[in-house]
């Protein structure tokens, strides 16, 4: 497939790790195992290198068809073809869906949509797991009170994933999007969120934890369009060897978006100095009676508080993965089902025993 791809010249892909990438869609075919589902009683779906298999799961309401979206996104317009979509009439709930993408080598593309009239209530769960590039594009659609929830655990052992979202968020409607990088593939998590309904909630953020050579990112968007909007985009990142880490969020107050309540919170932790996090947090704003703020801070573990752990009997080692995961759960506890909030807290676990 012929693929044009951005260029690091452009300002919102300049620490994208377009190299890894290239590799990952020419990577050789292995066998992987599919993940075992969460103890959750909802559909389930798996993906196979982008294709269905019917056998693995149950989908209900999820339906698997063809699906074009329509987007501007470099990587996203290639996501055209066999794809899920679950669409909810009002008042009506399906909850802890999981879909399992597994990725054995070269590249896939696979769209979804998400549509909730009003009131419905969504959970969803997916899981990256393999080697390939897996490349998705997720397009939602909010009407007034509708609420959903998106966890996402991203466990490739190699390869590149990008995630592209965009969402329109209706009057009093609440999208919150949690993701968690463990594996040990390249990725990006791009995303743009409107808020075009007044009261509208957006939420977006989660955790990148790297180790080795490797690079992660997120790039994230929040336009406020109406009145009384909220959003919160929390990430945290983890770095340590010579991996790098890279977080930028952005908040759009448009003009007459009055009394909108935005938040970013990007915090880096540097696990070895010889590691890297990039922070870029920006506001614009054309509203003049908006509380809007923006936080960002890199550092190290905190020496004193480290003794006090060991000085209570604390190996080192112990003290170090407390202390990290303890950075990190402010970024994973808006995870509403306790399973999944667990599953979310065990895969940063494993990757901390890797990385101490």
């Amino acid at each position: 497939m012929t693929l044009t791809l951005p260029s690091r010249r452009d300002e919102a892909w300049r620490w994208a790790d377009l190299d890894a990438l290239q590799a990952a869609r020419a990577a050789p075919a292995m066998p992987v195992q599919a993940p075992p589902f969460l103890d959750l009683d909802g559909a389930r779906l798996v993906f196979v290198d982008g294709v269905f298999d019917a056998a693995a799961g149950d989908p209900r309401g999820v339906v698997v068809e063809h699906l074009a979206p329509v987007t501007e996104h470099p990587l996203g317009k290639h996501t055209a073809g066999t794809g899920w979509s679950l669409t909810l009439g009002p008042q009506q709930a399906e909850t802890c869906v999981q879909i399992v993408h597994v990725g054995t080598g070269g590249e896939s593309h696979v769209p979804g949509r998400i549509i909730l009239a009003a009131d419905a209530v969504a959970s969803i769960v997916e899981t990256y797991v393999g080697t390939g590039w897996a490349n998705r594009l997720t397009t939602i659609g909010l009407a007034e009170g509708a609420r959903l929830m998106r966890s996402v655990r991203i466990l490739q052992s190699a390869g590149f994933v990008s995630l592209r979202e965009e969402a329109t968020i209706g009057k009093a409607a609440s999208l919150v999007s949690v993701f968690l990088g463990t594996g040990g593939m390249a990725s990006r998590i791009d995303g743009t969120l409107r808020v075009v309904g007044d009261g509208g909630f957006a939420e977006m953020g989660g955790a990148l934890l790297t180790r080795g050579e490797q690079r992660q990112e997120c790039a994230v968007t929040v336009r406020h369009e109406a009145l009384h909007g909220t959003s919160n985009q929390t990430w945290r990142a983890v770095a340590a060897d010579r991996s790098a880490a890279s977080l930028a969020a952005r908040v759009d107050v448009a003009r007459g978006a009055q009394k909108t309540d935005g938040v970013q919170s990007l915090r880096g932790l540097l696990l070895d100095r010889t590691a890297t996090i990039n922070l870029k947090p920006e506001l614009e704003i054309f509203a003049d009676d908006v509380k809007c703020a923006h936080g960002a801070t890199v550092g190290e573990l905190d020496r004193n508080a480290m003794f006090y752990l060991q000085s209570r009997g604390i190996p080192a080692l112990r003290a170090r993965a407390m202390m990290t995961r303890a950075f990190v759960a402010d970024a994973i506890d808006r995870i509403g089902e306790d399973a999944v909030r667990d599953a979310f807290a065990a895969d940063a676990d494993a990757w901390l025993e890797g990385a101490a």
